[in-house]
């Protein structure tokens, strides 16, 4: 299946629009010292380049998805990269309860893909 395909398309620029808004809403936390006004300022600035990326996403998904599989998949990736950017960016450590967390979030996932209980 190629890359550009309905199905891994959105997933790919999903990934994408993630990592910058991961930094648009986080990154800033290095620079205490720096004013509140410039890091609100670099965070729309980056935060731009996320839309540009999660807008075409959820169009070319919208196509094979329904739009409670495009939030949810949303939510996962959310999820996956910011426990890699917390670790490795943020220096911080992911815990027992963040993987149990994750974990529940994920089983809720599992449901909306799943379809339909009982029918």
């Amino acid at each position: 299946m190629p890359l550009t395909a309905p199905t891994i398309m959105p997933i790919l620029l999903l990934i994408a629009s993630n990592i910058f808004m991961t930094f648009a809403w986080y990154g800033h936390l290095k620079f205490e010292n720096k004013p509140l006004w410039i890091l609100i300022l670099v965070s729309w600035g980056i935060a731009f380049f996320e839309y540009c990326l999660a807008v075409p996403a959820n169009r070319i998904g919208h196509a094979v998805y329904s739009t409670a599989e495009l939030k949810t998949m949303q939510e996962v990736i959310t999820l996956i990269v910011f426990a890699v950017f917390s670790v490795i960016y943020l220096g911080e450590k992911l815990t027992l309860n963040h993987a149990v967390g994750f974990g529940f979030i994920a089983l809720g996932a599992f449901f909306i893909f799943k379809g339909p209980l009982g029918s």
